[in-house]
């Protein structure tokens, strides 16, 4: 038998964090019009000024470059635009828009070839990963609700779920209730391993 495809194509939606660094702030406009028309949608956005402490905890991955002192001062040297931008593959998407580091001489199309002032003050961040994004999306906006990827929530069923489950079901199939839905619920009420268990000993033992 064949299958029949739906019509409508699965997008895969994804999220990375976009920052318009101090340099570029008075374009933020411009750039955030740039933004929706390349197909993504804002989630979040956040204007605010971090202090150097703050920067040093977010650029965590960059301790001990020569770098990072001046890093840490020229983000915390004005206010940023924090952006939550998703669309599908919206990591790789944005990294390309943005361009390179060193980006006026190789793409000179890209944003960061018109916006930078310089290598160290270029304008614009992108997430390097799925991991990197989740990360960065939290520090920027902690009141964020992460969603776990699908690895976490396999290891999540893996480890507290899947046994109990299974001890139930076959429970089920041993007593063939009427209501099969109402017994086993009851049963995993009953039988929830989280749960803290009190024997009957130790009840009749204080109330003596």
């Amino acid at each position: 038998m064949q299958k029949h495809q739906s019509p409508f194509p699965r997008i895969y939606v994804e999220r990375t964090l976009a920052i318009i660094k101090p340099d570029a702030i008075h374009k933020s406009e411009e750039i955030e019009d740039i933004i929706l028309t390349s197909g993504f949608t804002i989630l979040q956005r956040r204007k605010l000024q971090l202090s150097p402490e703050q920067c040093s905890d977010f650029y965590t991955e960059h301790h001990g470059k020569l770098t990072f002192p001046k890093l840490t001062a020229y983000m915390s040297s004005g206010p940023i635009i924090a952006l939550t931008l998703a669309r599908d593959n919206a990591i790789a998407h944005w990294k390309n828009i943005i361009g390179p580091i060193k980006a006026s001489d190789t793409h000179p199309e890209c944003l960061r070839a018109k916006y930078a002032t310089s290598e160290l003050e270029n304008a614009l961040h992108g997430s390097e990963s799925f991991h990197v994004a989740e990360r960065e999306i939290k520090f920027m906006f902690p009141n964020t609700l992460t969603v776990p990827t699908r690895e976490e929530t396999e290891e999540y069923l893996s480890r507290y779920v899947n046994q109990t489950l299974l001890q139930g079901l076959t429970e089920l199939c041993k007593h063939k209730p009427l209501n099969p839905c109402v017994w086993l619920a009851e049963w995993l009420l009953k039988n929830n391993p989280n749960k803290p268990q009190i024997c009957d000993g130790a009840v009749a033992e204080e109330a003596e």
